[in-house]
């Protein structure tokens, strides 16, 4: 702990977290996720006397960084979390593994141990002296950029880096490293180049467009007669949905989505082909397999969207736009993702084409149980059209891991104009709690929090942060007292349920509403209440709380399971695909 007094920040210059606090209310940032501590303290005192920017105070820095993160995806402004030394620093990690592999651009600020008392036996020291480990050798492998700050006068320059990195493709974290004392450091009237706007582009502009390969390209596209095109969550990073429906209109094509990309195409367009992937639709396969060409828009194709797939995309032409190769071989035009959708479809004909028939995304026939469901307890399906008839159009909806994740994918249709996230960069559960609170608080949107009760016991305390915020917050939570895919993988690949993974009864409705007298609190056991319940929770402010009793035994709709029990039925041991692995 240090014993330097910062002193009035009017007196002998600003204040180095003054000037920080300033630069991000002027780059456009509305809000400062974090939790606090000895050694950031200094700068939520400035952001609080800054007054442009609001600080919001987390439970457990992993969800400040998940709601950086959601702030992140729906505003397309940097996201920014603040948290100090020592183990806050450290539970940091996983939130920006996750930004990292979703390139989702997030600023971390880190509190340190003050720099003379490093390598002295500070307490949470991370400087990498006298046996302390070295924080920047934790934060490196997740981060674009990560720099320790050792000085006030490289703060300006290392603050320009970071924020640079962040909004560079590929999009993601950066992390600054801040020393208690020179937080406190005093700057002689910094100069600064003006701050971008919020939704200027990265300040590393992408490449110029190679000519010769746009005109390759739509050639391809014109000489292919039926096109699919599978969208991924670069057309939302690219804020590109509209350049994306107008190539679809020009080529009459199918167009396709990712698992975490439900939002970047309209849901009930006639062209909508379904999700690709391990929890997607069988008619993109057969899209596919009618297609002369595919074309990936915004996507690099990882194995949750194009498990099942692998064989007819090998017998398929591939053309991939977006500033990242794809992780199936094909034809690539590395560029800004809204400049190559542009600059391929000003070479198309003007005139639409009509879509060829298809069958749409119909519903994956998951092998059924011998067994009726449990009394009081909602199939995914009936509940998920519950919240689909209830989901106002302008929400996001944050979808948590496991069964309940599945199966939104695959039953729920995105909202026409908000977000629908699935992190499927780490897959880590329990991100929806924080990442549903950013988004909320960002945008003033009525936001969807579906996650499984194994999700809840993670991070959904997180709750009491939308309590203290009153963020409009809804959450539903899928209670089957179990870890079902974790119990349902052991079934499937182990020969039998060991029982770890599922749980005594637990009353989350009651817990919660005792712990929260003024939270709106449903236990829903059946659909028509669940639906009941979330259009009460539309109707009025802040937050709300719902537990849907679910059964641990359903099979969810995930290609996975069903490739498994298919490969079990058969006398050949598998269907034409062959089973599919994930995790």
């Amino acid at each position: 702990m240090s014993t330097t007094d910062p002193g009035p920040p009017e007196a002998g210059g600003i204040r180095l977290v003054d000037h920080l606090a300033g630069e991000l209310a002027r780059a456009g940032v509305t809000h400062v996720f974090g939790v606090g501590g000895a050694n950031i303290e200094d700068l939520y005192d400035a952001v609080h006397r800054g007054g442009a920017v609001r600080c919001v105070v987390a439970k457990h820095e992993f969800s400040a960084v998940t709601m950086a993160d959601g702030y992140a995806r729906t505003t397309g402004r940097l996201g920014v979390v603040a948290a100090t030394s020592g183990g806050g620093a450290m539970n940091l990690v996983p939130g920006l593994a996750e930004a990292h592999a979703s390139r989702v651009p997030v600023l971390a600020l880190v509190g340190q141990p003050p720099a003379g008392q490093e390598g002295h036996g500070a307490f949470q020291d991370s400087s990498g002296r006298a046996g302390s480990f070295d924080a920047r050798e934790v934060f490196a492998p997740v981060s674009r950029f990560c720099a320790r700050v050792d000085d006030a006068d490289s703060f300006t320059r290392l603050l320009s880096r970071a924020v640079a990195a962040a909004r560079a493709e590929p999009r993601g974290p950066a992390v600054l490293l801040l020393p208690k004392d020179v937080q406190q450091a005093r700057l002689r009237a910094p100069a600064h180049a003006p701050a971008p706007a919020p939704h200027d582009p990265a300040p590393a502009a992408a490449a110029r467009l190679d000519a010769a390969a746009v005109c390759a390209v739509s050639d391809a596209l014109r000489r292919a007669g039926r096109v699919l095109v599978i969208a991924g969550e670069g057309v939302a990073a690219a804020d590109a949905r509209e350049e994306l429906a107008e190539l679809a209109r020009r080529l009459g094509a199918w167009v396709a989505v990712t698992p975490d990309a439900k939002d970047v195409f309209d849901n009930r367009d006639p062209r909508f082909a379904g999700v690709a992937g391990v929890m997607g639709h069988a008619n993109v396969e057969d899209c596919l397999r009618r297609a002369g060409l595919c074309l990936l828009a915004g996507t690099r194709l990882p194995l949750l969207a194009r498990g099942g797939l692998d064989r007819a995309l090998a017998a398929t032409d591939v053309v991939c736009l977006g500033p990242e190769p794809p992780f199936v071989a094909g034809t690539v035009l590395r560029a800004d993702l809204r400049d190559a959708l542009r600059e391929v479809t000003a070479r198309l004909p003007s005139r639409p084409r009509p879509c060829p028939p298809h069958g749409g995304p119909r519903p994956m026939p998951v092998p059924g149980r011998s067994f009726p469901p449990r009394e009081h307890t909602v199939p995914h399906a009936r509940a998920l059209a519950a919240v689909e008839a209830a989901l106002p159009e302008d929400a996001h909806v944050f979808v948590d891991a496991g069964n309940t994740g599945a199966s939104a994918v695959h039953l729920l249709p995105a909202p026409r104009h908000g977000r629908f996230v699935v992190a499927v960069g780490m897959g880590g559960m329990g991100y929806t709690f924080g990442a549903g609170i950013g988004a909320a608080l960002a945008t003033g949107r009525r936001t969807y929090v579906l996650a499984g009760d194994g999700a809840f016991f993670m991070h959904g305390m997180e709750v009491h942060t939308a309590v203290e915020y009153d963020a409009p917050v809804t959450f539903v939570i899928f209670n089957n007292n179990a870890h079902a895919m974790c119990a349902l993988r052991e079934e499937f690949l182990q020969g039998g349920v060991r029982g770890h993974d599922l749980f005594a009864p637990a009353d989350l409705a009651a817990g919660v509403a005792a712990a929260f007298p003024s939270l709106r609190v449903t236990a829903a056991t059946d659909a028509e209440r669940l639906r009941t319940a979330l259009l009460r929770a539309n109707a009025g402010p802040g937050p709300a709380f719902v537990a849907v009793a679910c059964d641990p035994r359903e099979i969810p709709p995930f290609l996975p399971f069903q490739s498994f029990t298919e490969a079990a039925e058969s006398k050949e041991g598998s269907d034409e695909r062959g089973v599919v692995h994930v995790g």
